[in-house]
């Protein structure tokens, strides 16, 4: 991460530079889920600590630094899952969108989530590559996530989603 966060950065600013703050504040100290735990955009980190008893402003500031540089790590590039597609390289290719967006547009080699039997994907086995994809690669950061939380070790989110896949592998592919 090249922008350091400081205890007096607003938690816009924070959220611009390391996104994955929203989710690590949420995971670790219950922070910002709900309106109960929220916090302002104008809020500075300090603020948000105090607020919700956290002493270890330190702590929180490297927590989000390792959910940031985690998040980067499992970004994969929309070139680099094509070419392990042409290669016929053996992994999963998952699109976690909602019904009606995969009405709106797919790409032909993932599968949509079985939102009915979302347990079977807790079978396979923890080394098996998955690549997830949603709309713009927010949604799919967070499902990566949640299966690296649940011991799952070569998990991936299609950098930018399905409207990267379009501008930059299939054009054919509808944005929306």
């Amino acid at each position: 991460m090249t922008t350091q966060i400081t205890p007096d950065m607003t938690m816009e600013r924070i959220l611009e530079v390391a996104p994955a703050a929203q989710r690590a504040l949420f995971q670790r100290y219950h922070i910002g889920g709900c309106s109960s735990c929220g916090f302002q955009p104008t809020d500075t980190l300090a603020q948000v600590c105090k607020d919700h008893n956290i002493l270890d402003v330190k702590e929180v500031v490297t927590t989000i630094t390792r959910a940031q540089d985690v998040d980067t790590k499992i970004q994969v590039e929309p070139q680099v899952v094509k070419q392990w597609l042409d290669a016929g390289e053996d992994f999963s290719f998952i699109d976690v969108r909602t019904p009606d967006e995969l009405a709106v547009a797919r790409i032909a080699q993932a599968e949509a989530l079985d939102f009915d039997n979302p347990g079977k994907y807790m079978d396979l086995p923890k080394d098996r590559r998955i690549v997830f994809t949603c709309h713009t690669g927010v949604r799919s950061l967070d499902v990566a996530s949640y299966f690296i939380g649940h011991g799952f070790s070569r998990v991936f989110s299609l950098r930018g989603g399905i409207a990267a896949w379009s501008e930059e592998i299939d054009r054919s592919v509808p944005t929306y």
